[in-house]
């Protein structure tokens, strides 16, 4: 083998560790197909599938955590984020792909516009106090 005269420790920095980039961990990708938007406060849950995640030789080992991380209880996208140190596009690069793989489904909130108004609640509580 040729010797190239480059640093073998070029990829790895001694307080970060190796160094790999967000777009390597998701394979260039910004988006999995048919992923919907994935809010902040979106529950990643576990399917009865994941029980044994590391069977499957497709997962990075970050989908691997994401898996371990909600086996243990389901986790926000933003606290994957946080919990894994990766910025949130990837998570939910990461996320969409177990979704697709059915490892886990995601727990969307309900959006504002479907929640009942707080008008109207005060009236019925109002309503049913003068009965």
């Amino acid at each position: 083998m040729k010797e190239t005269g480059r640093d073998p420790q070029a990829w790895f920095d001694g307080e970060a560790g190796p160094v790999v980039r967000p777009y390597a961990m998701t394979r260039g990708r910004t988006e999995t197909a048919g992923q919907h938007r994935l809010d902040l406060i979106a529950l990643v849950v576990p399917e009865p599938a994941a029980e044994e995640p590391g069977l499957d030789r497709n997962l990075s080992p970050e989908h691997l955590e994401i898996v371990e991380r909600c086996l243990d209880a389901p986790q926000s996208v933003a606290e994957l984020a946080s919990g894994l140190d990766l910025p949130i596009g990837v998570i939910r690069v990461l996320v969409g792909d177990l979704v697709e793989d059915e490892l886990v489904y995601v727990s969307r909130p309900v959006p504002p516009a479907e929640l009942p108004d707080v008008n109207i609640l005060r009236e019925v509580i109002n309503g049913l106090r003068a009965l």
